[in-house]
């Protein structure tokens, strides 16, 4: 985005302000962020009032501010653009500079695998589009507007995260993106506790569709029936699945790890084998996305081949790293569901690359009053036959612990609470045949233990 606060003005249908052909370049709420240029955004909350920062911020190169207009005391002598609401006018302005924009706008939701549907899309894309996505967690009321005003005004593809908690959010997040094309990558179980059921939580991914164009396109989990219920409910709905099973549009099988990543053999509306550097069965259905709306796009397979061999997640998914122990670590400690927990336990069990398997995992958090079985659960599909050890952390992985020490000796078991230490002395016995899977909910920073082998 590059405007002048007149223009901003316009968007807002407020008064032309003084120092109108000042022009911004950007959005920031953050003054320790803050670009040349900005337009810095403060917000009043309970704990803080961010207009108490907006000196600083002009001082650290801002280029204007919105100041809400009961808010006294504002400094005189700077570009000042005033406002009602902070938050409004972010999301006032994203609309408007979003109406304008010509890019092909695509939103991604689902339990798990937003980001890295949406790293592994933009990687795929990239080399033929200039492409933008979501920066870190920027996928809510406030992230998705700072996204959408930090976009290029050349870029072709905008890759938008969009994140929920209740009913509602993604309702609201689709309508401000209007995206030509959405996506649900899965249904799983966090926020559980909110929307009481994963039907609850199917039917609010499922608002992604509400803010879609006319004549836009659904890419969906073709395995998940939540989905396809409501898939069959919306007559007119172009909808596409992807999936593991023959009857989805686009699926894959023969799917090996190696050392290197993944192969696999997909079929429907792409025929071929193709390889990814990333490991795991779930990121290859990921995967799956990237190549159905390349294709929409007008890439060809060779293209999306070559592409798909470069492609990079963000770190703490899926990322391979090399101990000082000599052992591998699949450092997959970003979050976790009981889905994308299983998902990477079953990945450890069966994949070959090294034969002693670890479990280093952490509490999955945001699962309601059904958060002792689903921690259980996970027992079912952690075997001694294929995993050597297990290292739990976290009060609520005392479920789990209850019933692994019924399978597991003391020796290939171990439990704690809220200390990182026992974990990282035990895997001081990891070696040059040992892969580690780490994986527990953001809250638990399980990097902790990594960092400790950190070359």
């Amino acid at each position: 985005m590059k405007k002048t606060l007149k223009q901003l003005a316009a968007w807002l249908n407020d008064e032309v302000p003084a120092f109108s052909d000042t022009v911004v370049s950007g959005i920031s709420i953050d003054t320790r962020t803050i670009q040349q240029g900005d337009l810095f955004v403060p917000f009043r909350g309970e704990q803080a009032n961010g207009h108490k920062f907006v000196v600083q911020a002009f001082e650290k190169g801002a280029g204007a501010s919105l100041w809400q207009r009961d808010e006294p005391n504002p400094p005189a002598g700077v570009p000042l653009l005033f406002v009602d609401d902070p938050e409004k006018a972010l999301q006032q302005m994203a609309r408007a500079y979003r109406s304008e924009h010509k890019a092909k706008f695509i939103g991604i939701t689902g339990s798990n695998g937003k980001t890295s549907t949406k790293d592994i899309l933009a990687g795929t894309l990239a080399p033929f589009f200039k492409v933008q996505k979501t920066i870190g967690n920027f996928n809510n009321q406030l992230g998705l507007p700072i996204t959408i005003l930090q976009l290029d005004e050349d870029t072709e593809v905008a890759v938008l995260e969009m994140g929920m908690s209740g009913f509602g959010e993604i309702e609201f997040l689709t309508k401000l993106a209007h995206p030509h094309m959405t996506v649900i990558t899965n249904i799983g179980e966090a926020h559980m506790q909110d929307l009481g059921s994963r039907a609850g939580i199917a039917k609010a991914k499922f608002e992604i569709i509400q803010g879609m164009q006319d004549d836009g396109v659904l890419f969906y989990d073709g395995d998940e029936p939540l989905l396809q219920e409501l898939v069959v409910q919306e007559g007119n709905l172009n909808a596409q699945a992807f999936g593991l099973e023959p009857g989805d549009l686009l699926y894959a099988e023969n799917i090996e790890a190696t050392a290197n990543g993944s192969s696999f053999t997909t079929h429907g509306m792409i025929e071929g084998d193709f390889f990814i550097s990333i490991l795991g069965k779930h990121q290859v259905k990921n995967t799956l996305i990237a190549m159905l709306i390349a294709q929409k796009l007008g890439l060809n397979n060779d293209q999306i081949r070559e592409s798909l061999k470069k492609v990079a997640l963000t770190d703490m998914r899926m990322q391979q790293v090399h101990g000082t122990n000599g052992a591998l670590f699949i450092n997959d400690a970003y979050n976790a569901a009981p889905t994308s927990v299983k998902a990477a336990i079953q990945f450890v069990a069966t994949t070959t690359i090294r034969p002693e398997k670890w479990l280093v995992l952490g509490d999955m958090l945001e699962l309601g009053s059904n958060e002792q079985s689903f921690h259980e659960d996970l027992s079912l599909d952690i075997q001694v036959e294929e995993i050597s050890y297990v290292c739990l952390y976290g009060p609520r992985m005392a479920y789990l612990y209850e019933v692994l020490k019924e399978q597991f000796d003391a020796e290939h078991l171990l439990y704690t609470q809220d200390d990182y230490a026992p974990i990282i002395k035990k895997l001081q016995q990891a070696n040059e045949q040992s892969i580690v899977l780490i994986k527990g909910s953001r809250g638990m920073k399980l990097e902790n233990i990594l960092n400790a082998f950190a070359q």
